[in-house]
């Protein structure tokens, strides 16, 4: 698979890396207009091929009090309307095999969560859809073991798979990221790409709210393409502290520009 297959990806000729980037979660219609139309305007000046992201909903919480979504159907309602709007494809996750044929009415790009990526049923199900299936490494697995998520979904007759990073579990609280993974993954033949916000979260905090370290952001963003990431995951929020959903590990939206300036040159020079 390559990036040019994504229904509507402009730029995907540009050499540059991909982009999947957005809010966490979907909050409402105005704010995931505003944002995807400054990401847009960013990308489109840098040549950057982009994929908004929004969770439709969020399954998997610490705490049964935290925000899991605005409804379904309106979520992917907003969703649809970014791609219409912007005419940018976008990405969402699913969680249960039911889901997958649900979401694929509104998107362009399934995503498989990190703690779902061996759920063979949900795969499979997300492969006969027949959209781009984007797979995250589960922060337990080596980057090897995930040829088999890939393969579950190949057999099913869909060519059109990435596979995301985002870290590896490190004692309770933590997680790292061992760059040697990027290679081995992309040995698949298939797109990898870095999720640099979720791989610096902090996860089961005694609170029940996970954190994180943004601080860090460019760091692990700048890494990955060193080691030749083909894209990049970057969650981003105007007002991270009061996002509805992990606030504690994404990048504000102020700062997206320069770091993909910083990000481009990179890719510039290692071409």
């Amino acid at each position: 698979m390559t990036i040019n297959t994504i229904a509507g990806i402009k730029h995907a000729d540009s050499g540059n890396f991909f982009l999947m980037a957005g809010p966490c979660a979907i909050e409402g219609e105005d704010i995931a207009l505003s944002i995807a139309e400054k990401i847009v305007s960013i990308t489109d000046k840098l040549k950057i091929p982009y994929i908004f992201k929004g969770s439709y909903r969020k399954a998997n919480r610490s705490r049964s009090d935290s925000f899991t979504g605005i409804g379904d159907e309106k979520a992917l309602k907003i969703l649809k309307k970014v791609r219409d709007t912007f005419g940018v494809p976008v990405v969402t996750d699913i969680h249960e095999t039911h889901e997958a044929a649900l979401a694929a009415e509104y998107v362009d790009v399934l995503q498989i969560p990190a703690f779902l990526c061996r759920q063979t049923e949900l795969l499979v199900a997300a492969g006969k859809t027949d959209r781009v299936v984007n797979i995250k490494k589960g922060q337990f697995l080596s980057a090897d073991s995930m040829r088999f998520a890939v393969e579950k979904v190949l057999e099913t007759g869909n060519k059109q798979v990435i596979l995301t990073d985002r870290g590896n579990t490190f004692g309770y609280q933590d997680l790292i990221v061992d760059f040697r993974g990027i290679p081995t993954m992309r040995s698949f033949d298939v797109p990898v790409v870095m999720d640099c916000t979720h791989s610096l979260q902090q996860p089961n905090q005694v609170s029940g709210v996970t954190g994180g370290k943004p601080a860090l952001i460019a760091t692990i963003a700048k890494a990955a393409i060193a080691v030749g990431a083909d894209g990049l995951f970057i969650e981003t929020h105007p007002d991270p502290a009061n996002a509805k959903s992990d606030g504690a590990n994404m990048l504000h939206l102020d700062y997206l520009e320069d770091l993909l300036i910083k990000l481009t040159r990179i890719r510039e020079a290692i071409r």
